[in-house]
């Protein structure tokens, strides 16, 4: 029987996108973000808005999350008021925040031990993909519980799969951030090149991306930065959290990662020293141009 009584904790950019495809695919939603105004859409169009993450577990069977930082993931889940401060005995947690694979190990044992199924399920595909309904989504966790929840993950996403067990899901999201890093990069100093060069940048974008150098990175934030747009599709303070966490854990697991970490250097100088953070991924030309 298909779960429609859900719950979803944070919604920014990407989960207020994922919670209009879920009201449309017909699901009740009981929603909570540390902002409410943020949820003022969603209850306009039916859903209702929760004090607290206890709360929204006390009222629904499956519990979605996607919040900012590891920080954030372990007060919605361990703090006061948090997803497990409530009875959550047979219901489904699912955080897809991108976050270290360890708290999602330390997520999945709590939840297990008061009789819940867990599952990491990070997304990838940026706010384009939300509002499409078009995510990836990298799952890890209780399979019995993914294969319940697939017909839901699939209201909001194009491909979704099942990697394995608690961690993997987030695991697979570090594979996709490094490779993201490499386009990032690449796309940057591309144009920086080009310019510099003398070259038409529509043309060139046109024309690189239609050869074996085409990527996701460069045909959907290569316009943008065209048009001076900045907007954030995914943060570029989330991005260096993610590039952290990626070489943290490449470090555990005994493999250096030197691109990568080139990469995390140059949004370090973006987020941390001009602090422009806020900025969308792309935001990484304003190394170069202002």
């Amino acid at each position: 029987m298909l779960i429609t009584k859900l719950g979803f904790i944070g919604t920014g950019v990407m989960g207020n996108a994922i919670c209009l495809n879920l009201l449309k695919a017909g699901h009740k939603l009981w929603v909570y973000n540390r902002t409410k105004s943020k949820t003022d859409n969603l209850v306009a169009k039916g859903a209702t808005w929760c004090e607290n993450p206890k709360a929204v577990v006390e009222q629904t069977d499956t519990i979605f999350t996607i919040v900012g930082f590891p920080t954030d993931v372990e007060q919605v889940y361990f703090g006061d008021n948090g997803i497990l401060q409530a009875e959550v005995k047979g219901k489904n947690l699912v955080d897809m925040t991108t976050s270290k694979p360890a708290l999602a190990q330390k997520i999945f044992t709590a939840g297990e031990k008061q009789g819940a199924k867990v599952l990491d399920a990070p997304v990838s595909g940026g706010d384009l993909g939300a509002k499409n309904g078009t995510l990836t989504i990298m799952v890890g966790g209780d399979e019995s519980a993914y294969q319940n929840l697939e017909p839901i993950f699939k209201d909001f996403g194009k491909q979704v799969h099942y990697f394995g067990p608690a961690g993997a899901g987030q695991n697979t999201k570090m594979a996709n951030q490094i490779m993201i890093a490499g386009t990032m990069t690449g796309m940057t100093e591309m144009l920086v090149y080009a310019k510099k060069a003398g070259l038409d940048l529509e043309a060139v974008l046109k024309t690189v991306g239609a050869g074996s150098a085409a990527n996701w990175s460069l045909s959907n934030y290569g316009p943008r930065v065209l048009k001076g747009d900045y907007t954030p599709g995914f943060f570029s303070k989330h991005f260096l959290k993610d590039l952290r966490i990626a070489l943290e854990t490449a470090k555990e697991m005994k493999i250096d990662l030197p691109a990568t970490a080139e990469a995390k250097k140059l949004y370090e100088i973006l987020v941390d020293e001009k602090h422009l953070g806020d900025l969308g991924t792309q935001g990484l030309i304003k190394l170069w141009w202002q």
